[in-house]
């Protein structure tokens, strides 16, 4: 927390709900990553195993593997920065949290709308992971007002 001015109480202005979303949307692609790690199994044993019921080129599940590594990447990067912005009450952690929601996004869009096979499972993993993605830009957006207004206090 920064250090007061005077010797009046600092208002704490650290958002309690964009921080249980953040613990949320943690525990949520933790479990989204495993879950697709065994979805791209099934994708690529269904098709060693019966060719013609699933036909998965060969590059194109690669492709879909190495974005989901990348994707674990930025939601990583998001929940730190996002986490230690909202409890520092720091501004640039939580814009750096804030830029890093538009790919992530669109990696969920990626994986919603454009890849090779979509489970029904996986539209609904990724409408949820959109969900978590608008609120909690809406909820960052508010905090990062809320800390604009104390630097002008």
């Amino acid at each position: 927390m920064r250090p007061c001015k005077e010797k009046v109480k600092c208002k704490r202005l650290s958002s309690t709900p964009l921080e249980i979303l953040f613990f949320l949307n943690g525990w949520y692609y933790a479990t989204y990553f495993l879950l697709e790690l065994f979805i791209f199994l099934y994708k690529a044993l269904t098709f060693v195993l019966a060719g013609l019921l699933l036909p998965y080129p060969t590059a194109n599940l690669v492709l879909d593997v190495a974005i989901l590594f990348l994707y674990l990447g930025i939601e990583v990067i998001r929940l730190f920065f996002g986490t230690k912005g909202n409890l520092c009450q720091r501004k640039m952690p939580l814009g750096i949290r804030v830029a890093l929601t538009f790919p992530s996004a669109m990696m969920a869009s990626y994986y919603l709308l454009l890849q090779t096979y979509m489970l029904h499972l996986e539209a609904i993993m990724n409408s949820i992971l959109l969900f978590f993605c608008g609120s909690e830009l809406l909820l960052e957006v508010l905090t990062l007002a809320a800390f604009s207004s104390m630097d002008r206090i």
